[in-house]
């Protein structure tokens, strides 16, 4: 029936591609990493080449190393397209460090702070004495 001619199309379009010989379409002639291409059939039935983007990393954390969720995967090209909501987090180095990083510094800086007013509150103390 209709199921058998689909599935043998389907073989004909596997063994086609697993054997074509196709030519390139654009003037790059190297099997490179930004010329990567897969086999298509066309709704005409021609079997033709059509190139694969690069897979996008995610923005990183500088400090901690892991991507930053919120951000979209995209390639470089395309950020400048895209508007500021996409491209960052609204917080203090919101798209640039990791939540719990900045949380580190933030609490790191209040101890800080705290410390050198014991330090001064201790001094005073031994001046009255």
């Amino acid at each position: 029936g209709v199921r058998e001619v689909r599935t043998e199309r389907a073989r004909a379009v596997d063994s086609a591609a697993m054997g074509a010989r196709l030519q390139y379409r654009r003037r790059h002639a190297y099997a490179t990493k930004s010329n990567k291409t897969r086999v298509v059939r066309t709704p005409g039935g021609v079997l033709r080449k059509a190139y694969v983007k690069k897979p996008a990393n995610g923005v990183r954390c500088k400090i901690s190393g892991r991507t930053l969720p919120g951000i979209s995967h995209v390639r470089p090209t395309l950020l400048k397209n895209m508007s500021r909501r996409e491209k960052t987090v609204n917080r203090a180095y919101g798209g640039c460090l990791a939540h719990d990083v900045v949380r580190d510094r933030i609490v790191r800086a209040f101890l800080v702070e705290e410390q050198k007013i014991v330090k001064k509150v201790l001094k005073l103390n031994q001046v009255k004495k």
